[in-house]
């Protein structure tokens, strides 16, 4: 991809500023993958610490939010297996056992032996948790929909279908 003309009256972001570097010193190269993964990269972490700061108003860390909204997506009883969890997440035992030791001391969420499985133990959000998510999961909407706002209706629909087709091509 080339760099667009200095008459191009479109904004410019940071990007911008590193692809004309490489045109100056690699004209040869085609950069059209930076322009796209260096933006996405760039959203990606400015909305990670937009929600990290979000969730830390209910107490907890991107990652703990993620335990209790896959519990809470599960539906009532809103209860599955550490292992069912771990694979959701594609986190280790180890990294699991950490978030659901901070969240049971927390209160947000109960270990229990499996009824039907006495070898093994269930995870179940408690009432706190479900409040604390229900409230954790708008306010992070919020910050997620005000991003959205430089985009119309249409744009938005376009960008998630693309982002899509992305990442279904990479196995992501």
């Amino acid at each position: 991809m080339t760099v667009r003309p200095e008459s191009d009256t479109s904004p410019r972001d940071p990007v911008d500023a590193i692809i004309k570097q490489w045109a100056a010193v690699r004209p040869d190269l085609d950069t059209t993958a930076m322009e796209v993964f260096g933006r996405v990269y760039r959203l990606s972490r400015t909305l990670g610490d937009r929600l990290d700061k979000t969730y830390a108003r209910f107490g907890i860390s991107r990652g703990e939010f993620d335990v209790l909204a896959t519990l809470r997506r599960s539906g009532e009883p809103y209860t599955l297996s550490p292992r069912q969890l771990s694979g959701t997440l594609m986190l280790t035992t180890g990294g699991m056992t950490g978030r659901l030791d901070k969240l049971e001391r927390a209160g947000l969420l109960r270990r229990s032996p499996d009824p039907h499985d006495r070898r093994a133990l269930q995870v179940t959000l408690t009432d706190d948790g479900l409040r604390v998510i229900d409230e954790a999961v708008s306010a992070g909407l919020t910050v997620q929909t005000e991003a959205l706002a430089h985009l119309d209706e249409e744009q938005a629909g376009q960008l998630a279908d693309l982002l899509r087709t992305l990442v279904l091509g990479t196995g992501s």
